[in-house]
């Protein structure tokens, strides 16, 4: 399903198969505005990256290449919606309102995620892959059962995945619960070609949304890199869960430009030659592409929207480097509230460990 082509073509609206028609009703702002979070997102995203190459972060996992997958859908959220985010869903987070530090706490290793998931309805970021896709779905049968569905002003709930996550035990279990209880879930997978390192014919060998009607409910393939027809398939599916339509898979069809996190070495397992041609289908180009030929935008805007986002990951940077350098020995003050005799024993022989290390090694 595609709304606007990697030319920066706007197709009016798309009639699936079901009979379902899919399209977007956005003000010249609005436009515009989607070009501005595009933007902003993949500079934060790129100024954690640098930040970890030059040390202060422990680790990164970068978003490049799906942004339009996850303003897309961000935007599409209602305020009263839950979302259950993996470990890369920045855009996702930049579009609930959080303020964009709260990631780099956690990747610095100085905090566990500072924000409320209740305050922002976007859950903590989950690191066990797959792990999420059981909390929101148990979420979502509470919303339901709680009688918080079935008219427009509903809750729904959306949980984020990869396509590595789909070989997970969890998410398939999920699947099954949620067709079973009618749960009010949309399962939004990031199909980005590479699941966990891997190329995804090594995860699976039929199309990943089709894997919904096995479970009862439908699936759908969205281009990944179209913001527009992202938003209008994760809108469209949120409301038929809020109003008690069950469960929708989509499988956002994109690509992972960088590594799957940095520590990670993509050359391994793929050409450049692959890359190049996904970059022809760059999510940014063909919205500035469509916005320059809908004169909805000039040089001016464009400037103003890069410096923007210039000026807010060099704030960024700032308050990364403001902050203490963790401590080893913390992780083990909030396992359990109360601590625990291993854990006591345990903390002893970690602080031995790391004394026996020559200072400032």
């Amino acid at each position: 399903m595609q709304l606007l082509t990697p030319d920066g073509e706007h197709v009016e609206s798309v009639t699936t198969a079901d009979g379902t028609t899919y399209a977007v009703d956005f003000t010249d702002e609005e436009y515009r505005e989607l070009y501005r979070d595009l933007v902003t997102v993949r500079r934060l995203d790129a100024e954690g990256l640098a930040l970890q190459r030059q040390g202060e972060l422990g680790l990164w996992a970068s978003l490049l290449g799906q942004e339009a997958a996850q303003v897309g859908s961000g935007r599409a959220l209602r305020p009263q919606d839950m979302a259950f985010p993996t470990y890369r869903e920045h855009g996702v987070l930049y579009c609930r309102g959080i303020d964009p530090i709260m990631p780099f706490g956690l990747f610095r290793g100085v905090d566990q995620g500072g924000w409320d998931p209740n305050e922002h309805r976007f859950h903590l970021y989950t690191l066990v892959i797959g792990s999420q896709t059981l909390h929101a779905t148990g979420y979502a049968m509470g919303v339901a059962m709680d009688g918080r569905t079935g008219s427009a002003d509903g809750e729904a709930v959306i949980a984020y995945f990869g396509d590595g996550a789909t070989s997970q035990g969890e998410v398939n279990e999920s699947f099954v619960w949620s067709g079973v209880f009618h749960a009010p879930i949309v399962f939004f997978c990031q199909n980005n070609q590479y699941a966990i390192s891997q190329p995804l014919e090594r995860q699976a060998r039929a199309p990943l949304y089709q894997r919904a009607g096995g479970y009862g409910f439908p699936g759908i393939r969205v281009d990944g890199n179209d913001v527009l027809a992202t938003y209008a398939v994760t809108r469209a599916a949120l409301d038929a869960a809020r109003t008690g339509q069950g469960p929708t898979l989509i499988e956002a069809y994109t690509y992972r430009m960088g590594a799957h996190t940095s520590s990670d070495d993509p050359t391994r397992y793929r050409i450049a030659g692959e890359v190049e041609s996904w970059k022809a289908k760059d999510p940014i180009s063909r919205v500035k592409t469509f916005l320059l030929k809908q004169q909805l935008a000039d040089d001016a805007f464009f400037g103003e929207v890069d410096e923007g986002a210039r000026r807010l990951a060099l704030d960024l940077r700032e308050q990364v480097l403001a902050m203490p350098d963790p401590q080893p020995g913390e992780m083990f003050d909030h396992v359990y509230p109360q601590g625990s005799p291993l854990l006591d024993a345990e903390r002893a022989e970690f602080a031995a460990y790391h004394a026996s290390f020559h200072p400032g090694a």
